[in-house]
């Protein structure tokens, strides 16, 4: 608990989602629960009596019964932290208010399962999309490798002047701890992409301390991040401790976005 405030991919949920947003006040745990069991068909079969079920007939905990920081849960998070705060889509861009994170306090052992044990059985799950005629190495698992496929397809239909930042990928997957932390990124599981460093703004280069980031800064068009967010991934651009040139794989959060109809440009 924080204190702060095919598979079935991302478009079996839209589909789902289509009669419109559930709203705020009707949006439970239990609710955000069930779209994070639909937004993983492959992996979760259930969230009931406090558990998350596994396929394979194992679970998890959803909430430990901590009350906790902001740092605490990122540091140390359940299910329950990984879906409190709620991430904003659509082509609009507002400052981030402070510590505000979506997508950032996440539960490794949750990805492990979803994507990957280790950085052995990550790579070999491994395969090749094609971007933008380089080779880059996402994981299939889940539906990340074809939705990236599909923000490529897309991308390219933009005109050259924004799709330039996303035309060169700083990297997909790679077995790594978060600069500064002890916390697995999302490019450990080849769930992620960083766009063109050349057109890269992050918390700490400008300056920015955990909790204290004076400085936001983006060049990153909004028209890609659109792309991105509509076919699942969400973008770092949309945290306090801002990484513009990152999207990440993450349907359930655009999932609850979605229903809960919270619009970026509103």
């Amino acid at each position: 608990m924080v204190s702060e405030r095919r598979r079935l991919p991302i478009w079996g949920l839209m589909l789902m989602l289509a009669a419109g947003p559930l709203g705020a006040a009707e949006l439970s745990l239990a609710d955000k629960l069930d779209l994070l069991v639909k937004s993983y068909p492959d992996s979760l079969a259930s969230a009931a009596g406090g558990r998350l079920h596994f396929k394979d007939g194992s679970e998890m905990a959803i909430d430990d019964g901590r009350t906790k920081s902001h740092a605490e849960a990122l540091a140390d998070a359940d299910i329950e932290d990984m879906l409190s705060q709620i991430y904003p889509m659509g082509p609009c861009q507002t400052r981030p208010a402070v510590n505000f994170d979506p997508g950032r306090i996440r539960v490794d052992a949750l990805f492990r399962r979803l994507y990957g044990a280790d950085k052995q059985q990550v790579r070999r799950r491994l395969v090749k999309i094609n971007w933008f005629g380089a080779g880059l190495r996402v994981n299939p698992a889940q539906g990340a490798a074809e939705a990236l496929r599909r923000v490529q397809a897309e991308l390219a239909a933009l005109p050259a002047r924004l799709r330039k930042p996303a035309m060169k990928s700083a990297g997909t997957f790679n077995w790594r701890l978060i600069a500064g932390t002890k916390r697995l990124s999302v490019h450990s599981f080849g769930a992620a992409i960083d766009l063109d460093v050349k057109y890269a703004n992050y918390w700490r280069w400008s300056g920015g301390k955990p909790g204290n980031v004076k400085n936001y800064a983006n060049r990153i068009p909004l028209e890609i991040v659109d792309i991105f967010e509509r076919h699942g991934f969400i973008w770092g651009g949309r945290w306090y401790h801002y990484d513009t040139m990152h999207f990440e794989y993450r349907p359930e959060l655009i999932a609850i976005s979605r229903a809960l109809g919270n619009d970026a440009c509103r």
